[in-house]
């Protein structure tokens, strides 16, 4: 038991820290190139807190309040899905937290591009968090995949919408591109372009709090939606121990993914995730009949 908690932490304190490199790492070693360290995502963060923020001469008290709440939010994400110290329906709510925080930042700062970031922000948490909440549902309503033909397919489909939906969330291909460098194109970036120092450095950790929290989440679904995968002996140990290899795995996907795709246009983004908002409702109704 000590050995499980003890494991838990260190997952819990070091992941999130981890996670921005192995993303960067994988996806420049796809790219063809070296890449930085697998810390220097870290470094860059704490480089920004030694900094003393330049702020806009529109911005007020909320621009002042936000990253720190935007920590706080990803922290209860965080610490949400790792210890499941309450349901996990209450993850919908602490990612809106954080959205109103980084939406407002933007829109206080009185730039015309976190205006434009601001507005392609919200638009995708009205089609994302609705399919979030109603996956969380399905989850949470003891929805068990068997060894058999139907089940895998029913699980993989339920899986790959879910993951749909927290991509956009995550502001990931093919909702967003992080790579960019164009403004006309950014969604999180154009938010943050006049955040600096320590400012930038709280939206950094936010940010790295939730994608953290979302990888984790999927893998926890899957794992504990599944009723064929782990032995009957020691089954929480070796549930949390594949928990932890599968999220740092679902890491290293989300670098190739960022490596070999695009963003789609916004006209094809409504569409797609309608149809997966309805696949979700035909689900969830399944499982209730």
């Amino acid at each position: 038991m000590i050995v499980h908690y003890l494991m838990l932490f260190f997952f819990f304190l070091l992941f999130p820290i981890y996670l921005g490199g192995i993303v960067r790492k994988v996806r420049a070693m796809v790219q063809g190139r070296k890449g930085p360290s697998i810390l220097q995502s870290f470094y860059d963060i704490v480089r920004y807190m030694k900094k003393r923020p330049i702020d806009n001469s529109n911005s007020g008290f909320f621009a002042e309040v936000a990253p720190p709440i935007s920590i706080l939010a990803g922290l209860c994400i965080w610490s949400l899905v790792v210890f499941e110290w309450t349901s996990l329906l209450l993850i919908p709510c602490f990612l809106l937290l954080q959205r109103l925080c980084i939406t407002g930042f933007g829109m206080e700062t009185g730039s015309s591009f976190g205006g434009l970031g601001t507005s392609r922000e919200i638009l995708l948490g009205v089609v994302s968090e609705p399919l979030i909440v109603i996956g969380l549902i399905v989850a949470v309503s003891k929805f068990q995949v068997t060894i058999n033909v139907v089940g895998l397919i029913v699980g993989f489909l339920f899986i790959s919408a879910f993951t749909l939906a927290l991509l956009a969330e995550m502001s990931k291909p093919p909702f967003d591109d992080p790579r960019t460098h164009l403004e006309l194109t950014m969604v999180h970036e154009a938010m943050l372009l006049e955040a600096s120092g320590r400012t930038l450095g709280a939206f950094e950790i936010g940010s790295n709090l939730k994608v953290a929290s979302l990888l984790t989440l999927i893998m926890k679904v899957s794992f504990e939606h599944t009723s064929f995968y782990i032995p009957q002996t020691n089954s929480v140990l070796i549930k949390d121990i594949l928990l932890i290899f599968g999220a740092v795995f679902l890491s290293c996907l989300l670098g190739y993914w960022e490596a070999v795709s695009v963003r789609r246009k916004w006209q094809w983004i409504p569409e797609m995730m309608g149809i997966t908002l309805l696949f979700l409702l035909a689900l969830g109704s399944l499982i209730k009949l």
